[in-house]
């Protein structure tokens, strides 16, 4: 019998309260292939409450009890690797080799990450006669999305746990099965009863019921700035911290020094990866005026390249995205931008060739977009890539800050010194210059509209903490 219908609340796995049932879709295939509970204000209850009764042990756990569980954690995360990859392939059609290889890979170096993080963390400092204590700031409610599960569960619980948090954990509804087994995963742990609880469901209910609850010290969200505006709203009525990692529209400026044909086909391919679905996907991509017609030619080559299709074949880079809902928005603003004058490098609107069933988007490259345009100005969050012109270095950047959001930005030079100036002029909460290996020990989190808050290693444990000043204390 699968868990997929119950939720993980005090160290056990139970029935929601009032039976409600969604179908969850295989966007691959447009068939449910298994059905999970919906919860409601009253599971919220029950969760919180179990949350709440074991915060006062387990605040007081030792750091090494608390680095101990997330090393079982762990161990018995990369025993059930295969289960997530599994997982993820089918609720979000993702290639196989890219869920075990990206999304099951994120949840393991997070988790090690903020091992490392939590064995080299100082909860306790002393400035003068006054010492400064950090401590867990209670009942955490953790509200997850879909595009990359794994990575943002991990990245909100296990910080959480390192702190000394209890939590109440809101998988995304639509891609909710790689939670169950993370939750299957914290069970086998030996996490105590309360210190972890898990209910799937609606934003507009478990997650609105979360953030208003008046026993939840914090809401850590991802997802929408849409919905993240909402969850603020709701918990400000108590007053309650609120971290939130939020949309984006990132800039790729590709300087005039940069080897122009690596930077488009490594921005393309940066663009694109998981099927478009990542909040700081590079989207926007600004390259000198004089190269626009070099650059579409080459990120033309790199999108026609790439093998999208079913998700179990070997040889396929791109799935599906996540649904119906995300399918027919990401073809309205192709529409759009055909409509406003953009030029359609490659791709366009409907499925691509030879792919009747599945919600496949055609990867697709805008050039010669200005900065008016819809597509340089609303998160598509599919694989659409626009390439807009600039004259001078600092209309690049103009351009580059010109958006509600900011949470990444590349820069592309083969002068170091260059990147770097540059890189310090952009509004955003990272900046990636040449394409960087992935570094799970950086801050990650954004400006603006993007959100607040900061995620990775000793930064997430920080979110989760409040700061007690004992003065007087002494030397």
């Amino acid at each position: 019998m699968t868990n997929h219908q119950r939720f993980f609340i005090n160290g056990q796995w139970v029935a929601p309260v009032q039976p409600a049932t969604l179908p969850v879709i295989n966007p691959a295939t447009e068939v449910a292939y298994t059905e999970i509970s919906l919860g409601s204000s009253a599971d919220v209850d029950r969760a919180v409450a179990a949350a709440k009764a074991a915060f006062p042990a387990f605040s007081a756990s030792s750091v090494a009890e608390r680095l101990a569980l997330l090393k079982r954690i762990l161990a018995i995360y990369n025993e059930r690797s295969e289960d997530i990859a599994q997982a993820v392939s089918d609720e979000m059609g993702a290639p196989l080799s890219w869920a075990r290889d990206a999304q099951t890979f994120a949840g393991r170096v997070h988790l090690e990450a903020t091992i490392t993080a939590l064995e080299n963390f100082e909860f306790e400092s002393q400035r003068g006669s006054t010492r400064v204590v950090h401590e867990a700031i209670g009942v955490a409610a953790l509200i997850t999305p879909w595009n990359w599960p794994l990575n943002q569960i991990v990245c909100k619980v296990a910080p959480a746990i390192a702190a000394g948090c209890t939590v109440v954990l809101k998988p995304s509804e639509i891609a909710p099965i790689s939670g169950i087994v993370f939750s299957e995963i914290m069970e086998a742990a030996g996490t105590p009863p309360g210190v972890y609880n898990m209910i799937n469901g609606t934003g507009p209910d478990v997650g609105h019921f979360m953030s208003a609850h008046p026993d939840v010290d914090m809401v850590s969200f991802t997802g929408s700035t849409r919905a993240g505006i909402q969850v603020a709203k709701t918990a400000a009525d108590t007053v309650k911290r609120v971290a939130q990692e939020l949309g984006g529209k990132s800039p790729n400026i590709i300087l005039d020094d940069a080897d122009l044909d690596t930077a488009v086909r490594k921005g393309v391919d940066a663009c694109m990866s998981n099927t478009g679905q990542s909040c700081d996907a590079p989207t926007r991509m600004l390259v000198p005026r004089a190269k626009m017609q070099q650059a579409c030619a080459v990120a033309r080559a790199t999108a026609e390249a790439i093998k999208i299709g079913d998700p179990r074949a070997a040889d396929t880079v791109l799935g599906p995205v996540i649904s119906e809902l995300q399918f027919n928005k990401i073809q309205r603003l192709i529409e759009v931008g055909i409509q406003e004058g953009g030029t359609l490098v490659t791709g366009g609107m409907g499925r691509p060739e030879g792919l009747s069933r599945g919600y496949y988007v055609r990867p697709t490259v805008f050039g010669n977009v200005t900065p008016e345009m819809t597509l340089a100005r609303e998160e598509i969050f599919g694989p659409v890539l626009v390439i807009m012109a600039y004259d001078t270095e600092a209309q690049a950047i103009e351009i580059a800050n010109d958006t509600v959001y900011g949470l990444a930005a590349y820069v592309q030079s083969s002068d170091l010194a260059h990147a770097r100036a540059v890189a310090r002029q952009l509004r955003a909460g990272q900046v990636n210059i040449n394409y960087p290996d992935w570094d799970t020990h950086a801050p990650f989190g954004g400006y603006k509209q993007s959100g607040n808050g900061r995620e990775y290693a000793d930064w997430g444990i920080h979110d989760f903490l409040e700061v007690k000043g004992l003065v007087g204390y002494g030397a």
